[in-house]
């Protein structure tokens, strides 16, 4: 079930930055009022903020919908594939 999230498309829609709406969402690493870390198919996803709450999430079908107010959406950096020498003899 995870593989058919995972090569869902990722969007986001944020509405009047109290609403999020994700899709290709794979898994929900961790969570409080303050952040949400989300697994995605492009990487995790780190939204910051106050009285954050998840409405929905579903992994089938990769939507999370968190309400609350939205600081900040941050993206983490993909681990580069290969190992020292693939990046260094490109």
């Amino acid at each position: 079930m995870e593989e058919i999230a995972a090569a869902a498309p990722h969007t986001l829609m944020l509405e009047n930055r109290n609403r999020l709406c994700l899709t290709g969402v794979t898994d929900v690493d961790s969570f409080d009022e303050t952040t949400v870390i989300a697994a995605t198919a492009l990487g995790a996803l780190t939204i910051s903020g106050a009285d954050l709450k998840i409405s929905t999430l579903n992994t089938e079908t990769g939507e999370l919908l968190v309400q609350g107010q939205i600081n900040a959406l941050v993206y983490l950096e993909q681990p580069q594939k290969g190992g020292f020498f693939s990046r260094v003899f490109r």
